[in-house]
């Protein structure tokens, strides 16, 4: 059996591909670094010849996936108002791990059942082989291409139909937030799509309202009344992309961490999404104690 140190160099190669299967599979960072690093500790383990340390690995984190996100699943049931994925923040270090993800598309693979998850992000977004996803899903390859199909028609339609640049993403996201910390219904109704949607998870940690609020109306009578009832306004703490998506980390009543999300359609905000459960943003924290290059080259 090779020695640990033999293997540690092809494990670290494959690590960024690995997290990035796990949390495209699982919606959370934290829980899919738990996966890779038990993927490494099988991999020590195990006695077998391994020709292909990629594949392996691959077989050995999907696996481990689905096996979480049966149990997954059971606590979403009982998860109180809107699940949204874990929020990851777009910075240098994260750039490999966020590539081709947006949080559209992670909302589209929750439809999906784990096996058509797997067999999709497996084939459509990894490019594997259709006779590994066999092996590693127990299925037929015949059975694994019907699996893969039915997702894509599924998730087709999740990717932005408007992709802005970091300077775009930076204007959108101040100009929202000053709109709506202000209540000023007359600059929102000039950012906010009439069919807007707004989604905000607090995970029964803090205060955040369970429903979606639709409709432009509905959203302007929202942040007005926030800014009636606010004694502090919220502070700005970043401007940045979160999942693909122009956004910015915040500090709202209470001293509440929390992170918004702006889903972009024709110009205008279509969907808004807000992550204010603590245990969904210890990411976001631990980045924010790093220096802010990418402002400070912007203001520079």
């Amino acid at each position: 059996m090779p020695h640990v140190d033999e293997r540690l160099p092809d494990f670290q190669a494959q690590r960024p591909r690995l997290l990035r299967l796990g949390y495209r599979m699982l919606g959370s960072l934290s829980e899919a670094e738990d996966v890779v690093q038990e993927a490494w500790l099988r991999w020590v383990g195990t006695r077998e010849s391994v020709d292909t340390p990629s594949a392996y690995l691959t077989r050995i984190v999907t696996r481990l996936c689905l096996d979480q996100l049966k149990s997954a699943r059971a606590r979403r049931e009982t998860y109180v108002g809107a699940w949204l994925p874990e929020p990851l923040m777009q910075t240098d270090a994260t750039e490999e791990t966020l590539a081709d993800v947006t949080l559209t598309l992670m909302l589209a693979l929750e439809r999906l059942s784990p096996l058509e998850r797997a067999a999709f992000l497996l084939h459509d977004v990894f490019d594997v082989a259709l006779t590994d996803i066999a092996t590693t899903l127990g299925r037929d390859p015949s059975a694994v291409r019907q699996l893969a199909s039915r997702a894509r028609k599924h998730v087709q339609q999740s990717r932005p139909r408007f992709a802005v640049d970091r300077t775009e993403a930076d204007r959108i996201a101040r100009a929202f937030f000053a709109a709506a910390r202000n209540g000023d219904s007359v600059a929102l109704s000039s950012l906010l799509a009439s069919d807007v949607a707004i989604h905000a998870d607090g995970g029964g940690k803090v205060i955040a309202f369970h429903n979606v609020i639709s409709g432009i109306e509905r959203a302007l009578r929202l942040f007005v009344a926030q800014r009636r009832k606010r004694v502090d306004p919220p502070t700005l703490l970043r401007t940045v992309m979160i999942d693909g998506l122009p956004g910015f980390v915040s500090i709202d009543r209470g001293a509440v961490l929390q992170t918004t999300a702006l889903e972009i359609r024709d110009g205008r905000i279509s969907a808004i999404y807000i992550v204010r459960n603590p245990d969904k943003l210890r990411h976001v924290a631990a980045l924010l104690s790093q220096p802010d290059t990418k402002s400070a080259d912007s203001a520079s």
